[in-house]
């Protein structure tokens, strides 16, 4: 899912799900996963030739081929097999499958919006391990274990009812924390850290301890990661500077701060999730550590006033200068991360008119450096989680429409549309399978929003 990624890892990948666009380009092409309904998981891409009109059987990660067998993966076994639709081995599958969603709820105001959700939410226990190492996707380069992108699992699952999915998701997250209170940029799925020299990326602490807070709302037993928590919070208090904004740092761009408009200074990725990691210690440490809770919500607020004055005078882009490129942190600042405030509203709106594509999508950010004509299934994803939390009814629904219209043949998010309205890159992908679900969610019942 990552930006710098794709540079990286077609040699990596290519085997599992690379093709040509019939014109002998490169392209990705990774339907979906195969599974078995059992727990633990084993997961396996599906083959291009395997998914051609192939589908998934309704709840469930088994596909149904189109000469009629099924590509399933049995209980205890590692690898898929093609067996009969009816043999027992797909019944147990499929029922192993259903009866895990049935114990959440599948969100959505539309069938074709709980189709989508029911899909995502079985992506993600695919890609999420009983150690609750949650990688961003199944492949290559993808297949690590990004703090930011399983916070936003953790907060999915939560949201839709399957908490011990999310408290495992904690669990690892807790047990990866450096001593210092950070985490590495991602990590392996036996935890330990990948060390690539990618640069540390600071906003995953503030989402760690939103997903720390957001599972509690929902599970009091979430309560247990508050030292984990606390940690983190401490090292943001620690490291405000003088003008009350954290030191600059990678965020979900991954990319050098030497690359910023002004890499002297963190970009709105890094402050804002921070701004909201502060906000949810605060609020999780006021029963047991008052003393500490006021600590972080001196620092949040310092933090809060040097937000608004460095980059909303600029109506809130990506760096805090004049001109600067507007990206999707904006919705960062809005609910269901933080209250709602006309002038970010207003930014939100901006952004999004300046990071659309041909396609109706959104890169990442505007004048964005990668391929300028294939749109970002996160970014849309934020956006419509935005919508949803801040009453832009029809504009959510938009936007959730051209996610569940832009996925692939088996129905699952991938990680990029391109200009002929095609996925690209990986799927499924993590972040945007959990962001849909809050999403969809949040249209039934507002989420939580850390108190300021």
């Amino acid at each position: 899912m990552r930006p710098v990624a794709a540079l990286l890892t077609v040699a990596a990948v290519g085997a599992t799900c690379a093709s040509t666009d019939g014109l002998g380009q490169a392209r990705w092409d990774s339907p979906g996963l195969v599974g078995g309904g059992g727990w633990p998981f084993v997961s396996t891409p599906i083959s291009t030739l395997d998914a051609r009109d192939a589908s998934y059987i309704p709840g469930s990660s088994a596909v149904r081929l189109a000469d009629g067998r099924v590509l399933v993966i049995p209980h205890g076994a590692s690898n898929p097999v093609k067996i009969s639709e009816n043999d027992p081995r797909v019944a147990s599958a499929v029922r192993g499958d259903r009866g895990w969603l049935e114990d959440g709820l599948i969100p959505g105001l539309t069938a074709d919006h709980r189709d989508m959700a029911s899909r995502a939410l079985l992506d993600l226990r695919m890609l999420t391990a009983p150690s609750g190492a949650s990688t961003a996707s199944w492949y290559g380069m993808w297949n690590y274990v990004w703090p930011r992108d399983a916070a936003f699992h953790a907060a999915a699952f939560a949201a839709t009812g399957h908490l011990v999915e999310a408290r495992r998701i904690l669990g690892f997250l807790s047990r990866v924390q450096g001593a210092d209170g950070r985490w590495a940029s991602r990590f392996r799925p036996d935890g330990s850290p990948a060390t690539d020299g990618r640069p540390v990326q600071l906003d995953e602490i503030g989402w760690t301890l939103w997903a720390a807070w957001f599972v509690a709302r929902y599970d009091p037993a979430a309560t247990a990661y508050l030292p984990m928590v606390e940690k983190g919070a401490e090292w943001i208090a620690s490291h405000l500077g003088p003008d009350g904004l954290p030191p600059a740092s990678s965020d979900y761009f991954e990319r050098s701060v030497s690359t910023e408009q002004e890499p002297r200074r963190p970009t709105l990725g890094v402050s804002g999730p921070l701004l909201l990691g502060l906000r949810a210690a605060a609020d999780l440490s006021r029963a047991s550590h008052p003393d500490k809770a006021a600590r972080f919500h001196t620092a949040a607020t310092t933090l809060s006033s040097a937000i608004t004055r460095e980059y909303g005078r600029y109506g809130y882009p990506r760096s805090p200068l004049p001109g600067g490129n507007m990206d999707a942190s904006v919705t960062f600042l809005a609910p269901p991360f933080a209250p709602a405030d006309p002038a970010v509203t207003a930014a939100i709106a901006n952004a999004a008119d300046r990071m659309t594509v041909s396609n109706g999508g959104l890169l990442p950010g505007e004048n964005w450096g990668g391929n300028r004509t294939q749109a970002w299934t996160p970014e849309v994803a934020l956006f419509a989680l935005s919508a949803v939390s801040g009453g832009r009814a029809d504009e959510a629904v938009s936007r959730l429409d051209w996610l569940s219209g832009h996925r692939t043949s088996l129905g699952v998010l991938a990680e990029k549309v391109n200009d002929k309205g095609r996925t690209a890159s990986v799927a499924p992908l993590g972040w945007t399978a959990a962001t849909v679900l809050l999403a969809l969610s949040a249209q039934s019942t507002p989420l939580p929003v850390p108190p300021a």
